[in-house]
């Protein structure tokens, strides 16, 4: 388990890699960025683990028994960050989480084959479209998902991540 900037990688039966760790850092201060979240008050817990374990997830938190490739888990409503957000100066004390993302590694690497892009890539969208579930977006009405694909692809593009 590593701290960075704005990120916790924990590694859940899975090697350790400090590659992905850099990438997520960077993609997370981009998002932090992005979205004017100071990173001195927030950070994100990203924990990696394979498909067995991520399922696993899925059934306790969910009850849905089948792997996936990643969840997010906000310690905020979308309406209660937002108004944390807004204060001139959150009243923050130490770092609090912003919320917990959890990515299963052999997904990203089946799904980058699929899609046609490198693992790099498909890492950094999971870490982004993660972060925007912890943001309080979604996907699950055709407005919402727009709004949702154009702040991730905003994100990927000034990282110069690209398909």
């Amino acid at each position: 388990m590593k701290k960075n900037l704005v990120a916790e990688i924990v590694y859940k039966n899975i090697a350790e890699n400090e590659t992905n760790e850099e990438l997520i850092e960077t993609v997370l201060q981009k998002c932090f960025e992005v979205e004017c979240i100071n990173p001195t008050s927030f950070y994100i817990c990203v924990t990696l683990t394979n498909p067995k374990t991520i399922q696993e997830i899925n059934e306790q938190y969910r009850n849905i028994d089948k792997p996936t490739d990643v969840l997010s888990f906000p310690m905020f409503e979308k309406e209660e960050l937002d108004a944390i957000l807004a204060r001139p100066t959150p009243n923050i004390q130490l770092q609090e989480v912003l919320g917990d993302i959890v990515i299963s590694i052999q997904r990203v690497e089946e799904q980058a084959k699929e899609y046609g892009h490198s693992f790099e890539r498909e890492l950094a969208y999971m870490v982004v479209h993660g972060f925007y579930h912890i943001r309080g977006y979604d996907h699950m009405v055709q407005e919402e998902k727009e709004q949702m694909r154009e702040k991730e692809e905003n994100v990927l593009s000034k990282l110069e991540i690209t398909r």
